[in-house]
Parts: C-alpha cells; sequence; structure tokens
C-alpha cells in the first residue's frame, strides 16, 4: 500500500483517538490530504474541533459522539464513510502522538503534488503559446509559480533559495527548432552580415543561446566576437571568424548553411527580427524550466526543501532572459521613440521580411562628372 495514503490514515486515526493533536497540527490543511474523503474528515473535525472541543472521559478515553459527529459533518462533503471505515482509521494508527510526523508526511506529498500541478500548467501554456510567442501569460504563470515555491518553502521551514541540481543529472534533450523561428534567425544574421550598424542594435539585450538553432547561435557568438573587437562585419570578415572557430570543422554549421546566411542581401529591422528571437526564447525557456521542475516533483525521493531549491533554480535561466526581453521591449516600445514589434498575427510584416531577402537588381553605373564641372569645384575644396 502507497505509504502517503498510509500516513492519511495514520493521521486522521490519532486525531479521532487524540483530538487534543490539533494544538500541534495548525501548519496543515485539508487541502493538502490526498483523498477527497481524507480532505473532508480533516475539515470536519477541524470545524467540530473549533465549535466544541470534546472532553476526554473520566477513565481518559474519547467520547464516541465525536467519532459519529465526525463522521456526519463530513458525510455533507463526500458520500460513502460509514463507521466502518472511522474504526479503520483508528486501527491505522500505531502512536497517537506520533501525529505531527504523519502531519509531515501528509505535507511532504502535498508539496510534490502543487509543484507538479504548477510546472504541467506553466509547461501546457509555452507550448499552446509557442507558435504565437504570447509571452506575457507564459511569465504570469511561472510567476505563480515562483510564488507557490515560495509559500511552500516557507510552510516547510526552508528558505526559499535556488540549489543547483547534481552535476550527474540527466539533461533534458533539446527542443525541435520550428520553421518560423529558423526562418527568423535566418532573417536576422542576414542583417546582421549586411548591414554594418545593425549589430549595434541587438548586442546588449540578446545572446547566442536565445537562438533555436544551435549553430545559428555560434555564427551570432562569432558576430558578436567581431563587434566587441571593434572589427568591421561582413560577409568575408563573418566567414573568416567562423572558420577559425572550427565551426566549419566540428560540424556545428555546413557551409550550405553560410551561403544561405550570407550569400543574399538583408534587408529589414535588426531589431524587430531580434525581439521575434528572444521572443521565442522566453517561451522555449519557460517550457524547459517547467519540464525540468515537472520530473523534480514526480520522483517521490527527493525531500522537500531540495525539490523547492532546485526548481528555484530551474527558474533562474528564465529571470536571466525575462530582463533581457524587458530591454529591448524598452528599447522598441513606441515611448522610446521607435517602433513597437509586429506580432506574428502580422502577415503583412512577414512578407515583407521574406521580400527582403528576394535579390535585387543591381544598382544603375554611375557616371563620372564632366572634366569642367570638376575643374570648377576644385578651387572651392582648396578654400
Amino acid at each position: 500500500m502507497d505509504a502517503l495514503f498510509k500516513g492519511e490514515q495514520a493521521l486522521l486515526g490519532a486525531v479521532l483517538l487524540d483530538p487534543a493533536q490539533f494544538d500541534t497540527l495548525a501548519w496543515l490543511t485539508p487541502a493538502d490530504f490526498y483523498r477527497p474523503a481524507h480532505r473532508a474528515l480533516f475539515t470536519a473535525m477541524r470545524t467540530l474541533s473549533t465549535e466544541r472541543r470534546p472532553v476526554r472521559e473520566a477513565d481518559g478515553t474519547v467520547p464516541l459522539s465525536w467519532v459519529t459527529d465526525t463522521l456526519a459533518e463530513a458525510g455533507r462533503e463526500v458520500r460513502g464513510l460509514s463507521a466502518s471505515y472511522a474504526h479503520t482509521l483508528i486501527a491505522a494508527c500505531p502512536r497517537p502522538q506520533n501525529a505531527p510526523v504523519y502531519g509531515r508526511m501528509v505535507l511532504e506529498g502535498s508539496i510534490h503534488r502543487t509543484v507538479l500541478e504548477h510546472a504541467v500548467r506553466l509547461e501546457h501554456v509555452a507550448r499552446i503559446d509557442a507558435e504565437a510567442q504570447e509571452v506575457e501569460g507564459v511569465l504570469h504563470h511561472a510567476d505563480v509559480l515562483t510564488g507557490v515555491l515560495g509559500d511552500l518553502a516557507r510552510r516547510w521551514g526552508a528558505e526559499p533559495r535556488p540549489i543547483p541540481p547534481p552535476a550527474t543529472g540527466p539533461t533534458a534533450p533539446p527542443s525541435p527548432v520550428g520553421p518560423e523561428e529558423a526562418e527568423d534567425e535566418r532573417f536576422l544574421l542576414a542583417v546582421l552580415v549586411s548591414q554594418p550598424a545593425a549589430m549595434a542594435e541587438v548586442y546588449d539585450w540578446l545572446r547566442p543561446g536565445d537562438f533555436a538553432d544551435a549553430g545559428h547561435g555560434q555564427v551570432y557568438r562569432c558576430l558578436g566576437a567581431l563587434h566587441h573587437r571593434g572589427e568591421p562585419i561582413d560577409e568575408v570578415t563573418a566567414l573568416w571568424e567562423v572558420q577559425r572557430r572550427g565551426l566549419l570543422a566540428d560540424g556545428t554549421i555546413s557551409r550550405e548553411q553560410l551561403d544561405a546566411l550570407f550569400g543574399g542581401p538583408g534587408a529589414g529591422s535588426a531589431e524587430w527580427l531580434g525581439d521575434q528571437v528572444i521572443r521565442s526564447s522566453v517561451v522555449r525557456t519557460a517550457a524547459g524550466a517547467a519540464a525540468a521542475i515537472k520530473a523534480l516533483a514526480e520522483g517521490s525521493a527527493m525531500a522537500p526543501g531540495r525539490l523547492i531549491g532546485q526548481a528555484l533554480h530551474a527558474l533562474g535561466p528564465l529571470d536571466e532572459v525575462r530582463a533581457r526581453w524587458h530591454t529591448a521591449n524598452q528599447l522598441l516600445s513606441p515611448a522610446a521613440g521607435k517602433a513597437a514589434p509586429a506580432g506574428r498575427s502580422d502577415p503583412e510584416a512577414r512578407v515583407r521580411a521574406a521580400l527582403s531577402r528576394s535579390p535585387q537588381p543591381p544598382p544603375a553605373p554611375r557616371t563620372a562628372p564632366p572634366v569642367a564641372a570638376t575643374a570648377q569645384r576644385t578651387p572651392a575644396r582648396s578654400r
């Protein structure tokens, strides 16, 4: 039989045998019980204990009315409770004085279930909103999970601080890269290579880890290195930086991918495309954190203190990318004097971005000015 189920039975049996145990269980709530019948019984015990605390008989026994009244009160919420189940609960309690220990078992199970519930909810919202990049809803559920972890830590008597997992812990497989994510990243890298001033627009808040495609992220790292060193960025310098870092040799990115990135003109807004990339990064990071927390909560062997600490640590990367997304948002907001980025619901913006990659006709050859005109302007420059 499940140990948590036995713990709930033992706790209820302890209170039936000794109602004074409620004084040691003020930190426990009916919602901490897994079975609805147990929640109803604990609620009924709390109600009756508050209204009329049963008085022990002269021989130290609890009046039978305590048991019958508890069953009657709980029966208003759930059906099927009988006197025989009350005897089952009493028999499941080895020692009534151990009620605080049984209560700690109940709370531990409740913490695991609560963390799992909110992690599943966050992962579900992140997966659904990944296509539309609805960052605000994802961050709201992440804040709710963070608040829940803080409350659970205080109830358990632990400090809500991040605890890194063991170095040998399992690593989550990378998420598949969606076609629209890859397209935005390719457009952005082409713009950064084609426009000399484009890198300065995103360098302060966009990181290589924000790219869903690992190869794209490494190319962005190369462009960032050139920008950091104050060197020019163009097709030649970018290719040289990629090659000297060994990205072609180790298969991080192929020559065909580089040709697609560097081979055509890149027109468009680096800020707008960068915003699309970092929005995807926020949603993707939230989904990864939720999946990691869900795996932690599903393991019953982990103590609540470590579960809460490692869950807070898993949310750390989301806090970091969220802060950078807020920075980008402030730079792109109309209040900052720049156009706000269009969402994916704007098909015209995506069409314009796609057309910007189309080959453009070569500019008409410039004719040299007449010799006489040049000669006339020369004295003016000399003065």
